[in-house]
């Protein structure tokens, strides 16, 4: 099973063009699977049915992993023996029928707009690293593109005097506008401060690390949690969370759901249609707070 693993994770890589972060989920998983059949002393890949799969979902739900952790499991699955089936390494897809746990969707966290407002108020743009900071997050609530998005941006992606950024995904690409404050805050950044923190003038990068590489999620992590302590801001922050915030607000807003999900870059809208539920909720609050009869 090991080799097949191995093949598959490259599989992923040089024809599915898939990215690191994928490839690593992937093989998390599948390592996973691997360790419990080894206990049972199954080391084939052709050996395995459709009920040991079956019994392997089963212990995961015995385990208490969350149902997104083993939808996720179950795909990784299903990619793998479809992609053994396809190389005629098992004589049928076993993993085929497997049915992955109805997930719930959780209303994701969002800042309200005078958390928001607090959030981004705590840079005040008087060093280099403060400039890029306030940049970083103006633009990241302005377009509410993925945190991935932003660290990946290069200067070529953005058009300061329009105002919009062109965002990469995969092999599309979705145009975002960004209003007047996320424009200063680039314009500051972009003549004051990044020619000091970029390590090497060809580097394209826009945003860069205190060491001038690229930064990671984990650092921006840090950044916007950072922000938010020195805000007071209560609520649990995230990676995702001026995204979802971005979202939700132009919703509350009147923004039409189409618009909306073409700007964050969804495939399917009913993953954006949960913004509208969520205004839909908060409207109803306000009436049962306000209305006599309420």
């Amino acid at each position: 099973m090991e080799q097949n693993i191995v093949a598959f994770i490259e599989y992923l890589h040089n024809v599915k063009k898939t990215t690191g972060n994928t490839e690593l989920s992937y093989q998390r998983d599948l390592r996973k699977m691997e360790a419990y059949f080894m206990q049972l002393n199954i080391y084939d890949v052709s050996k395995i049915t459709f009920t040991n799969l079956n019994s392997y979902i089963l212990y995961l739900e015995r385990k208490g992993f969350a149902t997104s952790t083993i939808s996720r499991n179950i795909a990784s699955i299903k990619a793998f023996f479809n992609y053994l089936f396809k190389e005629k390494k098992i004589s049928s897809d076993i993993a085929e029928l497997l049915k992955s746990p109805k997930l719930e969707k959780k209303i994701p966290d969002v800042l309200t707009v005078g958390e928001v407002e607090q959030l981004l108020n705590q840079v005040k743009s008087s060093s280099p690293k403060e400039m890029r900071d306030k940049a970083m997050l103006e633009l990241l609530y302005a377009t509410g593109i993925r945190v991935t998005e932003l660290i990946s941006l290069k200067c070529s992606d953005v058009n300061i005097d329009v105002g919009y950024i062109v965002c990469h995904d995969k092999n599309k690409e979705r145009v975002i506008p960004f209003g007047d404050k996320a424009k200063d805050a680039l314009e500051q950044y972009m003549n004051n401060s990044r020619s000091i923190m970029i390590d090497e003038e060809e580097n394209q990068i826009l945003f860069a690390n205190c060491s001038g590489k690229s930064m990671s999620r984990q650092g921006f992590w840090k950044l916007i949690k950072h922000y938010a302590k020195k805000a007071g801001i209560k609520s649990e922050i995230t990676p995702h969370t001026l995204r979802h915030s971005f979202a939700a607000h132009l919703v509350e807003n009147g923004a039409d759901l189409k618009s909306v999900q073409e700007m964050l870059g969804h495939s399917d809208i009913s993953t954006t249609q949960i913004y509208a539920n969520m205004s839909h909720n908060r409207i109803r609050e306000v009436y049962k707070k306000a209305h006599p009869r309420g």
